[in-house]
């Protein structure tokens, strides 16, 4: 009992806080519980690291018969220098031989990767709120002749 007010029990505030940061608590335990799916990738060879996200407005995909050929535009919150150590390990083991890469503070990073005939060139680079991740490449289809 509060002996100032001659109230006992919790009051209106207190219920509503309550009831407040049960529905937060219960909202941030469905997201934790969410399975993450990888961001899309056009090309099975080609893993995009999770925490970006798929700008299909700013990409294009281009298929015909014999070529299909992709920009693929990804953003996230990710450090560059990890996401372009990370992009190398994952597409060397995919089988993509390093080229060779360059980097300037305007550009960004561009590296480059063949396989089997194939070019393949990451940028990465900052905007203002987020790293962007470019992919390029194309595939040739195989045509009976």
């Amino acid at each position: 009992m509060d002996v100032g007010t001659g109230h006992s029990g919790a009051g209106p505030r207190t219920a509503l806080a309550l009831l407040a940061f049960g529905m937060l608590a219960s909202l941030a335990a469905g997201c934790a519980t969410g399975t993450a799916r990888p961001p899309r990738s056009e090309f099975e060879d080609i893993a995009v690291p999770r925490g970006l996200t798929y700008q299909p407005d700013k990409s294009t995909v281009i298929e015909s018969p014999a070529v299909k050929a992709a920009r693929l535009v990804y953003r996230g919150r990710l450090e560059p220098v990890s996401l372009g150590q990370a992009m190398r390990a994952t597409l060397e083991a995919n089988g993509w031989r390093f080229v060779s890469t360059s980097s300037t503070p305007s550009f960004g990073t561009l590296q480059v990767y063949e396989k089997a005939g194939n070019s393949l060139q990451v940028r990465i680079h900052e905007g203002l709120w987020y790293t962007y991740l470019e992919v390029e490449t194309s595939r040739t289809a195989l045509v009976n002749q």
